[in-house]
Formats: structure tokens, C-alpha cells, sequence
């Protein structure tokens, strides 16, 4: 066997090993997982899935006791008598699965009618609009609040958020928090986070949407109440910080490109709708809905030609003169 080949073995084993783990726990201490439950919803979601998983275990082993049984029987000549069989094939393979079944299914009601409401009355509202490939995240009741990828959230508060689409249908979903909910063109869904305890949460899109599905990931950021309210009113208000002789080229640098027609940053002249909003871009936990880290390597990339790190993504490269580079990143990573 060739080396080639021994290592494309080795890569799908690895695959399928971090497959197998996932369903557990996650391969990577940071992969979200259902079963790492952090808020009500998702609590509700992976007690089911420990139901069902016990059940399964239950069902394999008695089907393997009955094996080993028949055979052992079948080996010793035992008679069988037709009256015994049907009591036994009625009560254990009928009666008992039946019960069963039953009982899952009303449990499975059960939680779907909890996860309709939250725990609490929402006082907070976020509006998210699933675009290609990425989130946009309002805050309509205080006004300029816009973000990209990431929603922030108060802990031990039940939070409404409204899901619309701006193209093609997507899905929302954060496994550690709530089930996923689907973003239909035409319609407003509905569904509510709440988180149990602080962190930051990864979720993804669900719904297959294109070239990009894979790279449109967004980060819940779970924050004590006094921490919420703070952000909150930074991320209304324009960066006020004072900058540097180089940061104030960057500024220069990007009034002065084509970002504006696409990008709001409030405090310049930039007010385009079509692409996420710029105001806190250098605080932002990614480049491109987790396409890249965000760090100035990477961002001076993605401005470049974001077509090398996310192909097919609806942003053009930008002719920013290798001079002004520089000056434009400096800037960018100014605004938080």
C-alpha cells in the first residue's frame, strides 16, 4: 500500500473517529454540542436524546438475550409449544415496544410544547436576517444598534429573536442553547435563546444555502447583566477613541474606497446596507462568518481579495493601493 493511500486512509479514519465523538461531546472542546446543555431549550433537547439513546441500549441488549436464548434452548431440544410462542412474540414484540413507543412519544411532546415558550417573558427583542453568507443582528430597541455575526445576550434572561431571510432559506441553530429554527423567505419565525451561565456559544446555519453554507457560523456571547447593558451601549454609539496620525490615513483611506456603497461604520461617511456592518469589525471574534481568525493578516487578505479565503462570497476584491494597506487595517482594528 502506498503512502498516499495510507495517509487518505489515516484522514478518514481520523473523520469518522471525530464523527463518533462529536455525537458525545464534540471533537474540539469548543465544538457545539447538544449534549454540553447550557440553557433550557438545548437541557430540554439532550434529555430527550439520553431517553431514546438508553431506550436503544435497552432494545439491542434484549434483542441479544433473546438470541442467546433461543439458541440455547434450540441446542438443549426443548419443545416449544405454539400457545407459549404467541404469548411471547405478543407480550415482547408487540405489547412492550408498543408501550414503549408511546411513552417516548408523549415525552417528545411534552418537550416540544415546552420549547414553544421560555422559561420567562422575553424583555429583549434581536431581530437576525440570515443573508450569503452571513447574520446580520439588530437590536431594534435601541436605535444603531447593528452588529454582524454575533449576538450578545444577558444571562439567566430569556431573549426573543425574530428570523427572517434576505435571499434563500436558512436555518438558525445553536445546539448548546435551542433547537434549530428555519428562515423561510416570506415569513417571520420565531425562537428564544436563554443561557444558563456566561460564555460564548458557536452557532451555524442548518439549512443547506449554497457554495458558503459551511463558513456561516455566528458566536452567542453570554454576558453578565451589567456587562450586556455596557456593550449594548457601545456597540449604539460611534468608536470615540482618539487615533493615531496612521489611523487617521486608514479613515481617510476608507471614505475615500468603494467600502462605504457596501458597509456602515458609523462616525464616516460610510452607510451601505448590502454588507454586514463595520462599527465594531476589530472587536468581532471572526473574518467572514468563521471563515478566518480575525487578526490583521487575515483581514488585510479578505480586504485584498476575499474570494481566497471564502469563494463564491458576495464581496468583490478591493483595489486598495498597497501604500494605503496598511494605514486601512491599522484603522479598521480600531473600531469596537
Amino acid at each position: 500500500m502506498s503512502g498516499v493511500v495510507r495517509r487518505r486512509l489515516g484522514v478518514r479514519h481520523l473523520a469518522v473517529a471525530c464523527v463518533l465523538a462529536t455525537g458525545l461531546a464534540g471533537c474540539a472542546q469548543n465544538s457545539p454540542s447538544t449534549l454540553d446543555a447550557a440553557g433550557a431549550g438545548a437541557r430540554r433537547v439532550e434529555g430527550l436524546w439520553w431517553l431514546l439513546f438508553w431506550v436503544s441500549v435497552v432494545g439491542v441488549l434484549e434483542v441479544f438475550a433473546l438470541l442467546g436464548w433461543a439458541l440455547w434452548r434450540r441446542r438443549r431440544e426443548v419443545p416449544v409449544r405454539a400457545g407459549d410462542a404467541t404469548a411471547f412474540v405478543g407480550v415482547l414484540g408487540v405489547g412492550l415496544p408498543f408501550i414503549v413507543l408511546v411513552a417516548v412519544y408523549g415525552v417528545g411532546l411534552r418537550d416540544l410544547n415546552a420549547l414553544v415558550r421560555p422559561p420567562a417573558e422575553p424583555e429583549l427583542s434581536i431581530e437576525v436576517i440570515g443573508h450569503r453568507w452571513w447574520w446580520e443582528v439588530r437590536y431594534p430597541d435601541v436605535a444603531g444598534a447593528v452588529t454582524a455575526n454575533e449576538i450578545h445576550i444577558p444571562v439567566d434572561r430569556s431573549v426573543r429573536v425574530r428570523l427572517t431571510t434576505a435571499d434563500v432559506q436558512h436555518s438558525f441553530w445553536v445546539p448548546q442553547l435551542m433547537p434549530k429554527t428555519d428562515l423561510i423567505a416570506g415569513k417571520v419565525n420565531q425562537t428564544w435563546l436563554h443561557a444558563e451561565r456566561a460564555g460564548t456559544f458557536r452557532g451555524l446555519c442548518a439549512e443547506y444555502c449554497g457554495l458558503q453554507h459551511a463558513t456561516m457560523s455566528l458566536m452567542v456571547v453570554a454576558q453578565p447583566e451589567g456587562e450586556f447593558t455596557t456593550w449594548l451601549r457601545d456597540l449604539a454609539n460611534p468608536p470615540s477613541g482618539e487615533l493615531t496620525e496612521q489611523q487617521l490615513r486608514g479613515r481617510a483611506a476608507f471614505e475615500a474606497a468603494a467600502c462605504g456603497a457596501c458597509h456602515t461604520a458609523r462616525g464616516t461617511t460610510a452607510t451601505g446596507t448590502i454588507g454586514p456592518d463595520l462599527t465594531t469589525i476589530g472587536a468581532r471574534w471572526s473574518i467572514g462568518a468563521g471563515a478566518a481568525p480575525n487578526d490583521e493578516g487575515h483581514l488585510g487578505g479578505w480586504v485584498v481579495n476575499p474570494q481566497n479565503l471564502k469563494p463564491g462570497n458576495q464581496m468583490p476584491p478591493q483595489p486598495v493601493p498597497a501604500s494605503d494597506l496598511p494605514d486601512l487595517l491599522s484603522y479598521l482594528q480600531t473600531l469596537r
